[in-house]
């Protein structure tokens, strides 16, 4: 005898948008007591990038959602204590110490690899794991140096070892400093009881598989499998036994997967109006981003300046659960000037001008300016500016 296969839940667009929103900490009350560290579990990682224009993007991400928190208390909530590690996620990113064990599967399979493009010296790797050993915790340049006299990927033995170790997760990294990665040994670093590689491939990313779908609220197969580069293959090997469930999206065209807690309750509650950082994971993935808001973004740092179309770091602008314009913003002394501003129409501007105001009075600025003929609204001007007096 033969199960018929569960029907799929019905979604309308809107209804995924909110179970989106509230998954990723954009509707409801914030978890304030939780505060950084809280927002860092619910959603698994937070993404590191070196640009930063209004602040780092993994300060921004805890910013965004739980307002105008402390740029110091972002990065004590990181590091202090046995709280986060860094490690190969998404991207490079912060990640809930709790989440070692389950990160087996990768380090397993960097051991496995070939080694990747830099030659080491023997007895290299052995001399930085007995530095550490000896001597705490250490950047790569106190280990002996970063690089040697080339371009800026002519790493040096020490640097090469140290990042080798960090894969293989014999060696965290429990600190930015100045941006510089602070290495330790892991059997220092992580709690014991999380110490361990006892978990199998497959247990690995059926736990990731879960913990994405539960960030996302609902996805497609490619939402939930990039949400931790994972393999498409590999989510459809655990997605069943993830207890994620699949769903049906009006308009998506492709089958989808949700949280069944967040199928359980109405999304409600407040909408956060605030800045997102691109490297954000509510739009991090542009096809997800079109699918669920309408809107198209690309992060525009590394196209040549003359053929951008929104800016440097355009940031899109939220609110009321809508992407509704973005600026590019730079800090000239104590004023945040908004370089260029795309506004989706005339209702954008006092939400617009509310998020640049939120994030200038963070980020210690007194004033916030507009540059007029980089408004794509140019009639809008005079009302932005009121905005923002």
């Amino acid at each position: 005898m033969t199960t018929a296969p569960r029907p799929a839940a019905e979604l309308s667009a809107d209804e995924a948008r909110r179970i989106a929103l509230r998954a990723q900490g954009f509707l409801g009350a914030p978890d304030r007591r939780a505060g950084v560290r809280g927002v860092l579990r619910a959603l698994g990682q937070v993404q590191l990038d070196t640009i930063s224009v209004l602040a780092r993007s993994h300060e921004l991400i805890p910013y965004a959602r739980l307002g105008a928190v402390g740029r110091t208390t972002v990065e004590d909530a990181y590091w202090t204590g046995s709280h986060a590690f860094e490690y190969w996620s998404h991207a490079a990113c912060v990640l809930p110490v709790e989440e070692w064990p389950h990160f087996a599967f990768r380090r397993r399979a960097y051991r496995n690899r070939p080694h990747w493009g830099h030659e080491l010296s023997p007895g290299a790797y052995d001399k930085v794991i007995d530095q550490l050993r000896a001597e705490g915790p250490r950047t790569a340049t106190e280990l002996g140096g970063a690089k040697n006299k080339g371009e800026w990927w002519d790493w040096s033995d020490s640097k090469i070892a140290v990042e080798r170790a960090l894969m293989h997760g014999e060696v965290v990294v429990v600190e930015r400093r100045g941006w510089k990665r602070v290495y330790d040994l892991a059997e220092r670093a992580i709690p014991q009881d999380l110490l361990h590689d006892e978990l199998d491939d497959t247990e690995c990313v059926r736990r990731l598989v879960r913990q994405a779908g539960e960030a996302l609220g609902v996805g497609t197969r490619a939402d939930i499998a990039d949400y931790h580069r994972l393999k498409g293959e590999q989510f459809d090997a655990v997605v069943e036994a993830a207890g994620l469930v699949p769903v049906t999206v009006a308009g998506w065209g492709k089958p989808a997967w949700a949280d069944p807690a967040a199928l359980a309750s109405e999304p409600r509650g407040r909408h956060r109006t605030t800045l997102l950082s691109p490297f954000d994971s509510l739009i991090w993935e542009r096809a997800r981003t079109e699918r669920i808001f309408g809107f198209t973004h690309r992060l525009e740092a590394y196209v040549p300046k003359q053929k951008r179309v929104h800016g440097y770091f355009a940031m899109p602008v939220l609110a009321g659960g809508r992407l509704v314009g973005r600026v590019d913003p730079a800090r000239e002394g104590r004023t945040l000037v908004a370089r260029q501003v795309t506004l989706d129409g005339p209702k954008a501007v006092p939400a617009v001008a509310r998020a640049l105001r939120e994030a200038a009075e963070w980020v210690g600025c007194e004033a916030v300016s507009v540059v007029p003929d980089r408004v794509n609204h140019p009639e809008l001007v005079p009302e932005l500016v009121r905005a923002l007096g």
